[in-house]
């Protein structure tokens, strides 16, 4: 089985990784991180990059793609290169999946019109201006297509598809190798438990995409700034 996941310039870390570390160890699977040229990807906090072996020419097809999300996703909604790459693999897939606000990008791609997704809490509004229909689940599967919320929910995307694709004593093995078993200190890790006032902070820190910044003019409703 093979697994494609798309890196760009700005995409955070644990989007990535954490599916990488459930979906690598099922059974047969081989993965490869992809990017627009081969070579060292940054992610969002600048201080840790993952190697793209391939650039994007080189994976025409894969059995399942994982789009992860970050601040550099605004940057890809424009990206015809990636967008299209997109599209073309998706064709090939069993299942296309996403992280976070990497639920935009494929919306972006137009795959996700109709269809029920799921991205990071600051940008339900932008997923529906692409089409989709945002729902505040941690996990959505509509058809072939599996959304995660922001960032750790990737790690439950990632136990969903394994049980789906290996079967739940497998996911269950990985769950258990990799000690999934989350006992966080605060119950700050959604919106409906967040302070109100973390809320706020969080708000005002700047890391919101704005949907009123969704362009109409353009032939994808992209995002145009932040």
């Amino acid at each position: 089985m093979k697994i494609a996941i798309l890196l760009y310039d700005g995409f955070t870390t644990l989007d990535a990784v954490g599916p990488y570390e459930v979906l690598g160890r099922i059974p047969g699977a081989e993965v490869v991180f992809t990017a627009a040229a081969a070579g060292p990807v940054r992610g969002d906090q600048g201080s840790l990059a993952l190697v793209a072996d391939a650039a994007l020419a080189e994976v025409t097809a894969t059995d399942l793609l994982l789009v992860p999300g970050g601040p550099g996703t605004e940057a890809v909604l424009t990206d015809r290169q990636v967008l299209d790459w997109v599209r073309a693999v998706d064709a090939t897939t069993t299942w296309t999946t996403s992280v976070c606000s990497g639920s935009l990008i494929l919306a972006a791609a137009g795959l996700l019109t109709g269809r029920r997704a799921t991205t990071h809490w600051i940008a339900p509004e932008t997923l529906a201006g692409f089409g989709a229909l945002p729902t505040e689940e941690r996990v959505v599967f509509d058809g072939k297509y599996a959304t995660a919320a922001g960032v750790s929910a990737g790690i439950d995307l990632g136990l969903h598809l394994a049980g789906r694709l290996a079967g739940d004593a497998v996911a269950q093995a990985i769950q258990l190798i990799t000690e999934y078993d989350p006992q966080p200190p605060y119950r700050a890790g959604s919106l409906a438990t967040a302070p109100a006032e973390i809320v706020a902070a969080v708000r005002a820190a700047g890391i919101e995409v704005d949907p009123a910044l969704i362009d109409p003019a353009s032939p994808l409703g992209a995002v145009t700034g932040a």
